[in-house]
């Protein structure tokens, strides 16, 4: 019995589709291994969120968060620790500067991490609040016993008045090889030593102001003053003559806010927070 011959190109094609199989197939199963999952996991809550105050302005600051595909940061204010917290602002990097905030309003801060998947983080829990106040550099008073009519400063108008003035909270003094800032026996003032800048000092002293009501001043020094109509308010010497005294200022506007550069931090979470995001 003669058996039957498989032709030629029959045999060829089952031997080519076996041979491009077994080349193809550690292609695929390496393919379906590089296949990555989708990514619905969001950034950790930022931390260490803190404040610098200004005129007209906060400045917000916290740590980088360590996730490596973190896209950015969303900030969010309200006027209440418990309130609506609404969106005001995107960055790339840990620091934000709200020109929005007005002298003598309260904002309350929380910040979200996002990344490039779009999955957006909790509120930050650190409980941050400030008050923007009017600040001014190098005023000058003069010596009152020579020109009264400029020895004067009025805080709540930032005005230079004369050193009887009824508005006035401060005039400047030298007398006898010393330098003086006096005020009124309905205002009380406290040298609170040597400091970097203006803005080194955070909260006005809740005691140890002057039973004589006056100070000795010195450069590099900075001072409160607690005013008659309660406001607080510091001023930092950066220069004397007998002449004159240079300063810098910061005043409070709320009434009995003792904070001169508040910076409010700290644990507890938020209980009650609505976000209101605007991607």
């Amino acid at each position: 019995m003669k058996l039957k011959e498989v032709p030629k190109d029959s045999g060829g094609s089952i031997v080519k589709a076996t041979i491009l199989l077994f080349v193809l197939s550690p292609l695929l199963f390496v393919g379906c291994e590089n296949v990555a999952a989708p990514d619905f996991v969001p950034p950790a809550p930022p931390s260490g969120l803190y404040t610098e105050t200004g005129d007209n302005f906060i400045e917000l600051l916290w740590n980088v968060n360590f996730e490596a595909d973190v896209a950015g940061y969303n900030v969010f204010a309200s006027a209440t620790y418990n309130g609506r917290y609404e969106l005001i602002g995107s960055t790339h990097s840990p620091h934000f500067n709200d020109t929005g905030a007005r002298n003598g309003s309260t904002y309350y801060y929380a910040v979200t991490a996002y990344d490039y998947n779009g999955n957006e983080s909790d509120l930050s829990r650190d409980v941050v609040y400030d008050v923007p106040r009017p600040e001014g550099y190098n005023i000058i008073l003069t010596n009152y016993r020579q020109a009264p009519s400029n020895a004067g400063y009025d805080f709540s108008e930032y005005t230079v008045r004369a050193f009887n003035d009824h508005y006035t909270d401060m005039y400047f003094e030298y007398y006898n090889g010393e330098y003086y800032m006096n005020v009124a026996t309905d205002t009380d003032i406290q040298d609170v030593g040597p400091t970097s800048s203006l803005l080194e000092l955070r909260q006005a002293p809740t005691a140890g102001w002057s039973s004589t009501h006056d100070v000795r001043l010195r450069v590099g020094h900075t001072y409160v003053v607690w005013t008659w109509d309660d406001h607080y308010a510091k001023f930092r010497v950066t220069g004397l003559s007998s002449g004159r005294v240079v300063f810098d200022w910061a005043y409070q506007l709320q009434v009995s806010n003792p904070m001169l550069r508040p910076i409010a931090k700290g644990g507890g979470g938020r209980q009650t927070v609505v976000a209101v995001v605007e991607h």
